[in-house]
């Protein structure tokens, strides 16, 4: 058997090395590496920035115009509010007069639009603003109407009374605390004994 060159072994040691050396590169290069994971995005939620609401806009509520009438130092139209009260409109009215009856009223009852508030005198009877029609006007009471109570708009229903006169009658009332008699209709301008007659048994106090 012949003798193996030790060179020539050492030789063939050291290309089997080169060898497996450069199949592992090649095998670790030909490998899909994984992509590396991207960062978690981070979300980012922009708070909904909420339409706010006027402060104390609720607080105030809606609108409405109130007739005060009757027995009040300025009776008027005012302008106030839904979260006022009847006490309010008195206030804005100038207050009650010293021969009003305000124990006849709700006080504390919220304003509606279009509502007349009628503070009676002492002795009186206070009554509720007459309906309306689908016309705007006010509807004619079954019964006589008491001239100390009666609203413009129920004294607007009397035969040969409009409004002017209507509300010369509540001025004279104001003036002179109430009417005593249906003959004192005849102390205000525009009602003459003619018409006084006709009124008679339409009218009360």
């Amino acid at each position: 058997m012949p003798e193996r060159d030790p060179r020539r072994m050492a030789a063939w040691a050291a290309a089997g090395v080169v060898l497996a050396l450069l199949a592992a590169w090649y095998l670790a290069r030909s490998r899909p590496t994984a992509d590396a994971a991207p960062p978690p995005a981070v979300a980012t939620i922009a708070a909904a920035q909420e339409p706010t609401a006027e402060p104390g806009a609720a607080a105030r509520g809606t609108k409405v115009v109130v007739d005060v009438s009757g027995a009040v130092k300025r009776p008027g139209v005012y302008s106030l509010t839904t979260q006022d009260r009847v006490e309010d409109a008195l206030e804005r009215a100038g207050g009650a007069t010293r021969r009003a009856d305000v124990t006849q009223l709700n006080r504390a009852a919220k304003l509606e639009d279009g509502r007349q508030i009628l503070v009676p005198t002492r002795g009186k009877v206070a009554t509720a603003t007459a309906p309306t029609t689908p016309g705007g006007a006010a509807a004619a009471p079954e019964g006589p109407i008491n001239l100390n109570t009666a609203t413009l708009e129920q004294l607007d229903t009397l035969d040969g009374v409009g409004p002017a006169t209507a509300q010369k009658i509540i001025e004279y009332r104001e003036q002179h605390g109430g009417f005593k008699t249906v003959d004192e209709l005849d102390q205000v301008s525009g009602i003459g004994e003619k018409r006084l007659a006709t009124l008679r048994e339409r009218v009360t106090v």
